[in-house]
């Protein structure tokens, strides 16, 4: 998901600038210089008064220039922004000032997250202020009006571009669609470079060494504790997706002959249903274990009965609301864009908002009426529902017990999507649960969650060595690539060179969005998956529950989304799973049939690369 204002309501948000075509107005804006005599406590009181201030108003620019991408949107997003930066970093080295004094628990977390609340924070300096507004508003602007144009009369835009990369089986059709979508980043390379040293310069002044040290600061450990935890994550997780990716390159081998998808070696990046080869549930057809067994045809169910966006909403919100939670206000039905506007061009991907910090709650999305967009759907409103939910908190503990949360709420209600729970709703018309029935849904949920653990992970590795400076400018490209083939067994369909900066193609890099978050959402999700449906009394296979209609679990889940920012993740995990650590397990506890079926038909195969 899109996470620009989302991120800002939870703290971990993009300091997005822009330029304006005049100066600030900084004496107008909310000071966060401490009185002579203010305490710590006092301090962090006027700290969350303001910054419920600036939610509003950057969230509300932000919106703005989501759904309005034109040249008088950046400019209202960049005062906006611009007004915020000199203020959270003056907020940020008041509160350096409090560091060694005794203070409660409570007011010393409100002052470390503030120290790391921000993805980015500006150097102190008007002028590099004003240059990091420039290039990260024109990296955005680049990337949301990005398209492939074949004549000046003849575009394409990512939306149709991921049409082509989901329906055609036709290689050339493929790579002309993946090598046109990649030439929207080229001219962003030079502006990323310069973004790096600008936020570096800012996390230094923060005390940190780079700001991929600030980024893996955020989660109540060391930023060395949290690169071995992501490992020992990735670890736990490996056997399955080389078990899952050796069945594909082979079905990918017959499909489009050896000698274009060898099976000793990488997969090509653009024949996996998807434009960054993210997931993959697009090739399901190509891979379905148990050709038409329990066909979950939800697209049918959806284009037949010929349901609107906010008929899809609707869908998701009965799930929140059956555990116990309450209806979306009505606001949300007013405000939020379930469809891409005709007349402008707006940002399309994906995002949950709550632009006051209180009940302003939205989504921004272009829903098209497929089974992916519903489950999109109900992913967006689990960032609603946990934002409803910790708004009685002070407002710095307003996000996630970290970003890894913020993302599983949604995704672990999408495991609830059982085939009897989708039968209940009338979204298919059998919820058949044979042998190859378990198998072929098992194939399709590994090819969008297991396919991606890799990705995910890859992202900010990638940016954590540019951050340190362990990838030259130079090698921009190349380490990408390479970091790609190691964890995702991916290569790119042509040659790729460093005139390239396919980086600059994914969202996440140029919108300055970590990534980390995603990856552990795909561990925490099947973990917090696993507590619910104990606390639902369920009995049997993991795959096989739905939490759909528990109040019970729907309670201690409520519970665990009302905690909020207010303790350390290790609490709050405890709170629903009784453990205090990540844990994968629960990912291959709920894939084992899939496991033993990839097992089986990869016998006699070279897997590996």
């Amino acid at each position: 998901m899109k996470v620009l204002a989302k991120m800002l309501a939870g703290l971990s948000f993009v300091i997005v600038l822009a330029a304006c075509s005049q100066e600030p107005d900084e004496a107008s804006a909310p000071t966060a210089s401490a009185t002579p005599a203010e305490s710590a406590e006092q301090f962090i009181a006027r700290v969350n008064t303001d910054y419920k201030d600036w939610w509003r108003e950057v969230n509300a620019a932000e919106w703005l220039r989501a759904t309005y991408i034109n040249v008088d949107s950046a400019i209202v997003e960049a005062l906006a922004h611009e007004r915020y930066a000199a203020w959270h970093s003056a907020a940020v080295k008041e509160a350096l000032k409090y560091e060694g004094q005794d203070v409660s628990a409570d007011t010393r977390r409100a002052l470390d997250l503030l120290k790391m609340s921000a993805q980015l924070v500006a150097p102190d300096d008007g002028a590099k202020r004003k240059e990091q507004a420039q290039i990260l508003t024109d990296l955005g602007g680049m990337y949301g009006a990005g398209a492939y144009c074949r004549s000046e009369n003849d575009c394409l835009s990512l939306p149709e571009l991921e049409d082509i990369m989901a329906n055609s089986l036709d290689y050339d059709e493929l790579l002309e669609a993946w090598q046109g979508w990649h030439t929207i980043s080229p001219p962003m390379r030079k502006k990323y470079q310069r973004f790096v040293e600008l936020a570096n310069e800012g996390a230094n002044e923060f005390g940190y060494a780079d700001m991929g040290e600030m980024w893996r600061s955020h989660y109540d450990m060391s930023a060395d504790e949290f690169t071995a935890e992501t490992a020992r994550l990735w670890q736990q997780v490996e056997p399955l997706y080389e078990e899952l990716h050796c069945h594909v390159r082979a079905r990918l081998g017959e499909v489009y002959g050896e000698e274009r998808i060898p099976q000793d070696g990488l997969i090509p990046a653009h024949v996996l249903g998807n434009m960054w080869a993210q997931q993959w549930s697009f090739i399901y057809e190509l891979l379905e274990p148990y050709p038409g067994v329990s066909d979950l045809d939800v697209d049918s169910t959806l284009k037949t009965k010929n349901y609107s966006p906010q008929e899809m909403v609707r869908s998701a919100e009965n799930f929140y609301v059956s555990l116990g939670m309450r209806h979306l206000p009505d606001t949300f039905w007013e405000r939020s864009m379930f469809s891409k506007p005709v007349d402008r061009d707006v940002v399309c991907h994906a995002s949950a908002w709550n632009l006051d910090g209180d009940t302003d709650l939205r989504i921004k999305m272009c829903i098209k009426q497929t089974f992916d967009e519903l489950r999109t759907i109900y992913h967006e409103l689990g960032h609603n529902y946990y934002q409803w939910a910790y708004n009685k908190q002070p407002m710095l503990f307003r996000d996630g017990a970290h970003g890894g949360f913020h993302e599983a709420i949604g995704d672990t209600v999408v495991l609830s999507m059982t085939p009897e729970y989708l039968a209940e709703v009338g979204l298919v018309a059998s919820a058949e649960q044979s042998d190859e029935a378990i198998i072929n849904r098992q194939m399709q949920q590994a090819l969008d969650r297991i396919a991606f653990l890799p990705f995910g992970k890859l992202i900010d590795e990638w940016r954590w060595g540019v951050f340190s400076g362990a990838i030259a400018p130079e090698d921009y490209n190349k380490a990408w690539w390479e970091l790609r083939a190691r964890y995702q067994g991916i290569a790119p369909p042509v040659e790729r060179t460093e005139a390239d900066f396919d980086p600059g193609a994914k969202y996440h890099v140029p919108g300055n969005v970590s990534y980390t978050r995603y990856f552990l959402a795909h561990v925490l999700m099947f973990q917090f998956h696993r507590a619910l449906c104990e606390e639902a009394g369920h009995e049997g296979a993991l795959h096989a529950c739905s939490v759909y209609g528990s109040k019970e679990a729907g309670e201690k889940f409520s519970e665990m989304l009302e905690a909020g920012a207010s303790k350390p993740w290790q609490d709050t995990l405890e709170r629903l799973t009784g453990a205090r650590e990540m844990d994968a397990t629960a990912i291959i506890d709920y894939f084992a049939p899939l496991m033993a079926y990839l097992k089986e038909q990869n016998e006699g195969r070279s897997c590996g690369w």
